[in-house]
């Protein structure tokens, strides 16, 4: 059996509600919860199949505790592994670098060979320009809980279930 777990700061309040709603709708498979603020390279080892969750600071930047991390991962091969991306972003207020985060981790995992899953429309966004986008899709599923949080939940369980699929897929 594939080994998953989901990587994020249990520092962060939003995206732990976010998680908390997630790891609900993934239901009884096995998931990991793992602090992304404590862990190493040697804990991404340990896993088939990863779910992250990333917001996006600043003008488009990674959190401090990815930047800190992604060293120790530089090294690694993906090779073979799914990855899914999720993020939060505020489109109305940052709507020149919305969810940037996401597609700063899937250029970074795709560049050590993992196969990105869980590929969403941008439809029914209203931002400038994004570094999820890949055409008129995020490499990830995009929250925007301060615009469109009554979206969140809806979003979040129909993402889970597609995930679940594309990580059955060979």
């Amino acid at each position: 059996m594939k080994k998953t777990a989901i990587f994020y700061s249990f520092k962060s309040v939003k995206t732990r509600q976010q998680v908390k709603r997630l790891v609900k709708a993934w239901g009884n498979d096995a998931i990991e919860e793992i602090d992304v603020d404590t862990t190493s390279g040697d804990v991404f080892k340990q896993f088939d199949q990863y779910i992250l969750a990333v917001s996006t600071w600043f003008d488009g930047e990674l959190p401090n505790y990815w930047d800190e991390l992604i060293p120790d991962l530089e090294d690694l091969s993906f090779k073979g592994k799914r990855f899914a991306i999720f993020g939060g972003g505020n489109q109305i207020d940052y709507p020149e670098n919305f969810v940037d985060g996401i597609g700063l981790l899937a250029d970074f995992f795709e560049s050590r060979q993992a196969k990105i899953a869980g590929f969403t429309s941008a439809e029914g966004y209203q931002f400038e320009s994004s570094k999820a986008l890949r055409g008129n899709m995020f490499c990830g599923l995009a929250l925007d809980i301060e615009n469109q949080a009554a979206l969140t939940h809806e979003r979040i369980d129909k993402w889970v279930e597609q995930i679940k699929e594309e990580f059955q897929k060979k």
